[in-house]
């Protein structure tokens, strides 16, 4: 059997809990991608241009700092990679996770969180902070848009990738 890793950021909680639904399905190991500095409810408000979370999402060089964990990406096979979308994109901090680690090699599902968006642009960017030997795979979206679509069909989908 191979081992597996839900590693995931969540701002808010929503993809928290969809992180652990998938990890609990798919027998993963669960990592939580925490920034060095916490978001706050102003942080989060995507209608305020000057907010944290709209400044680091249009500012492409953005790296939000993380609290680097005791983790070794070279034990596990795959890899799920969850975040919420922030306009169509993974939250920068997202590319900060994967440039302090090494996943050459590696193949890396995604899976997000969203209220109404797919995955969006989220494969391309993310791509620009690995390795040309890591594939970057779309997984799937839990969105408000799915509410007729049982969790299981969704976490189902993300697993067989």
């Amino acid at each position: 059997m191979s081992k597996k890793l839900v590693a995931y950021f969540s701002a808010s909680g929503v993809t928290a809990a969809a992180a652990k639904e998938l990890a609990e399905f798919s027998g993963s190991e669960l990592y939580e991608i925490k920034p060095e500095v916490p978001y706050t409810n102003a942080d989060l408000d995507w209608q305020n241009e000057q907010s944290r979370s709209f400044v680091e999402t249009h500012t492409p060089s953005s790296r939000p700092e993380i609290k680097k964990g005791d983790i070794d990406v070279s034990e596990y096979e795959k890899i799920y990679l969850g975040f919420p979308v922030w306009w169509g994109i993974a939250p920068h901090i997202v590319n900060t996770f994967l440039e302090s680690y090494d996943f050459s090699g590696k193949n890396i599902v995604l899976f997000a969180t969203s209220g109404k968006d797919g995955l969006g642009e989220s494969a391309k960017g993310l791509k620009t902070s690995v390795s040309d030997t890591t594939v970057i795979i779309d997984g799937s979206t839990f969105s408000q848009a799915d509410a007729d679509t049982p969790r299981s069909e969704i976490l189902k989908a993300i697993a067989e990738k």
